[in-house]
């Protein structure tokens, strides 16, 4: 299996680091059995790369702090596998949690971004990053897109291309039902790899350009 490489569009994106301030993104995640997880440790691997400041936090386990690293971030983003068409359990109730956030209006205007994975090529993933986008709009948080044209979808196309399975409004991975964490498929993590550089580089314009407007 080939390593994916970076489309001109992945390849064109601004830098975080370009920036005065490093911008800060926050991952957002539950994991069932470590697959998500991979996928969140390449979203933050993209981002850092990118110069931004990346915390990781597990939706299941959070704490008062890990809110407010949420609620100091520039970007959140979103990450659950997709169980019975939907995000699972365990994110549904910190999604819940986060009407505290909405009362407040404490991430209005934070950009937003999501993933998943599950263990059919379609799975209803498209559900789980549709219930991320209307949460994130009830929040009035703008949402940044994959950004990537479909790969893998002719005849000298290959598995092997970002963005395998056509998806784009997030990051979206399959993984055989009957394989662990190291069964994400490698263009699936370069896929993610590939969000958290765009959700980075795009806080960090995003960021600049009120702080020029500030001025």
């Amino acid at each position: 299996m080939t390593t994916p490489t970076p489309t001109a569009s992945s390849a064109a994106s601004l830098s975080a680091s370009s920036f005065a301030a490093p911008a800060v993104v926050a991952i957002a995640y539950h994991s069932g059995f470590g697959h998500t997880a991979v996928l969140a440790e390449a979203v933050r691997d993209g981002a850092a790369g990118a110069g931004a400041t990346v915390h990781l936090v597990k939706v299941d386990e959070i704490t008062e702090e890990q809110w407010e690293l949420l609620d100091a971030a520039d970007a959140i983003v979103f990450g659950s596998p997709t169980y019975m068409g939907t995000a699972s359990g365990a994110f549904h109730v910190f999604a819940e949690a986060t009407s505290k956030r909405w009362a407040t209006r404490a991430w209005q205007d934070k950009l937003a971004a999501g993933f998943t994975n599950s263990g059919s090529k379609s799975g209803d993933k498209l559900h789980t990053l549709q219930f991320f986008t209307v949460l994130a709009a009830q929040h009035g948080m703008h949402w940044v897109n994959l950004g990537l044209l479909p790969g893998w979808n002719s005849t000298t196309a290959s598995e092997n291309d970002l963005n395998r399975l056509g998806i784009f409004l997030g990051a979206g991975a399959q993984t055989d039902s009957d394989r662990g964490p190291d069964g994400v498929h490698k263009a699936d993590i370069a896929t993610a790899e590939h969000l958290g550089r765009r959700v980075a580089s795009q806080a960090a314009v995003y960021a600049a350009g009120r702080a020029a407007v500030a001025v």
